[in-house]
This record gives C-alpha cells, structure tokens and sequence, in this order.
C-alpha cells in the first residue's frame, strides 16, 4: 500500500566540510575530507583523527549539541514567525542508548538546552529519538502521523551528535573499530548536526519521502552469527512497496557506511537479495567518507544529499533509496523521490 507522502521543505546540515547543507553538500559532492588530530591518542601512541566541526573547544557535551543543533535550526526556520514555531514540534534525534561513552542528559536536559539556545519554545508533541543512525528514519515516521492527524502542519527534525570525547574513541579503538594506521577497517569519528523541516506534498519542485521500512539484524557486527542482511532486505522491501516501486525502479543509493567491511558487505548482500533483475548500474553514495562516522547525523546527511543532487541536476535520477543501520540490530530504509513542478 502506498503511504502519503512526507515532503522535505527545507534541509540544514552543519559538518566537519561545510557551515550549511549548501556548502556540506557542495563538499560531499567533490569528495572533500577535512580530519584532524584529536586531543586524543590510540593504543599505539598515534594521535586520533576525526573529523570536527569548525566550533570553539571551549564548547563540550550537551553545550555542544545544543549548539550545532541550533545553527541548522536556524537555517531552516529563517522566515518562519515564532508563532509558527510554538505551535511546530520538534523531533529531537541523538545518539542510541547502546552507544559507548553516550553523554549524559540526552534524554532529559538535551531538548530544553536547544529551545534554549535557539531562544524559543516548541510544541508539546516535542520529543526526543534516541535511535543513533536510524533516528531521522524514526522520525519521519513520527512526523507523518502528527500531520496525518492533524496536530501539526510541519515537523522539525533535528539530529545532533558527536563521537569525538574520550569514552567513545577510546571503547572503539580498544574493540579494533576505529581506522588507524594499524587498521584499515575501521571508520573515522565525526561529529555534527542536520535538521529537516517536513510536511505535506505541495506544488513546486521537491524531495518526498515516499517509503519507510524498519527490520532488525539478529547478525550484528558483534555477533558470531553469519550475516545474511535479512534485517537490512526486509527494510528496503517494506520501503519499495510502501512507496508502490521494486528495488529495479531506484536509480542510485545513498547509505550510512563509513569504512567497516561489515556494513558494506551488508550493503552488497541486501542488493543481492532484493534486485532481482539486474541493473547496467547502480551507484552507492556515501556521505560519512567526507563527514566521518556521526552517529545520528547520518540520515539528515543522507537526505540533504539527494536533496541538493536532484535540485542541482546531478543525481542519477528522481528515485533514490537509503538505507541505515545500528550496531545493535535496528535497521530502516527510505525511498525518496525528487518530484519537479
């Protein structure tokens, strides 16, 4: 059954390559990649890199989310009247509860820190996600029921998140994840923020999401089970027919993958396991090579991406499906759709 469709009206993105989505997405595009060493050294005794967004050091935990948080906030919500604000609600996106060396207060003080530094007050239908890289899919979901029944004309989602303290890159170099010299399967941390501000289709040029599915993997990448991507494949098949396509009919592929073989391999044997009739080509992009591993961020990344690449001419054509995955199992997929006037 085709779902309603969720139009993406305005995108922000703040990255470790760019201030804004223009800029972030003009970076992605030509493959620009900004790392630089960390305050923080790996087993061997090399400095960490990752990659950081341009903000003072002074600025740490939920200072700093809440801040990167706000400078998208304001790039999309430039125009739009505090009255209307009041009324919109604000999906907040952070990092899963699983995560390692996860900050304090996410789920409890992160909301009011935002409205806080943004300077005003959101709808009582606020709340925060706390799905790590399928936060923004999550949402969406979310989003499309507010408006489906009527308690809102729009919805703001919000994704902030950093892997960049301590506790986080030291479990992950300690477990072999992150890419060093030593290793070169393993992903480079990231940090940053992206907000989507959603709602009904409408005339004119613009990105909807047509499709969601969800699924969870039993063989994570720290099991021993083999990885089959049932998780992943029953995501994007619930995402094609949601949005009344097969997997054939997508002309390109956006995906959260950030170096690990295994996500990759995940990607591959989805493909495998849902096209069923092949394809001369079918390009995979990948945001977080240019914006490192930035947990929550990932879906805004993703959308901003096909947004900007189908509004500027460049995409590989109107259909494009996502796809995101957690360490611990959850995944979802999405279908979207540039549709011209």
């Amino acid at each position: 059954m085709m779902a309603t469709p969720l139009a993406i009206h305005r995108v922000g993105l703040l990255t470790a390559v760019g201030a804004s989505a223009g800029a972030s997405c003009a970076a992605m595009r030509a493959k620009v990649s900004n790392p630089s060493p960390t305050r923080f050294m790996d087993a061997t005794g090399e400095w960490i890199l990752a990659h950081r967004v341009e903000m003072p050091d002074t600025l740490r935990g939920l200072d700093r989310l809440s801040a990167m948080a706000a400078s998208v906030m304001t790039e999309v919500l430039e125009g739009v009247a505090p009255s209307d604000r009041a009324v919109m609600p604000l999906l907040l996106c952070v990092a899963e509860k699983e995560r390692a060396g996860r900050q304090e207060g996410l789920d409890t003080a992160l909301l009011a820190h935002v409205q806080q530094a943004l300077g005003c007050t959101f709808s009582a239908d606020s709340s925060v996600i706390a799905q790590g890289r399928v936060s923004v899919a999550v949402a969406l979901v979310l989003a499309r029921k507010l408006i489906e029944a009527a308690r809102a004309q729009r919805v703001l989602i919000v994704a902030t998140d950093s892997l960049l303290s301590w506790a986080t890159l030291s479990h992950y170099d300690r477990v072999g994840r992150l890419l060093t010299p030593e290793n070169s399967n393993g992903f480079m941390a990231g940090e940053g923020a992206g907000a989507l501000l959603v709602g009904p289709a409408s005339g004119g040029a613009q990105l909807l999401c047509t499709g969601l599915g969800f699924a969870i993997e039993q063989a994570t990448i720290d099991s021993d089970m083999p990885l089959r991507a049932d998780g992943l494949s029953a995501a994007i098949k619930d995402a094609a027919n949601e949005a009344a396509l097969t997997v054939r009919d997508f002309d390109y592929r956006i995906a959260d993958l950030s170096g690990e073989q295994y996500y990759f391999k995940e990607a591959a044997l989805a493909l495998q396991r849902t096209l069923h009739q092949p394809k001369a080509e079918f390009d995979l992009w990948h945001p977080a090579e240019c914006t490192g591993e930035a947990g929550a961020l990932a879906g805004a990344a993703i959308i901003a991406m096909a947004e900007a690449a189908a509004r500027k001419g460049y995409a590989k054509g109107p259909n494009v499906l996502a796809h995101l995955s957690n360490d611990a199992g959850p995944r979802a997929a999405l279908a979207l759709q540039y549709r011209r006037a």
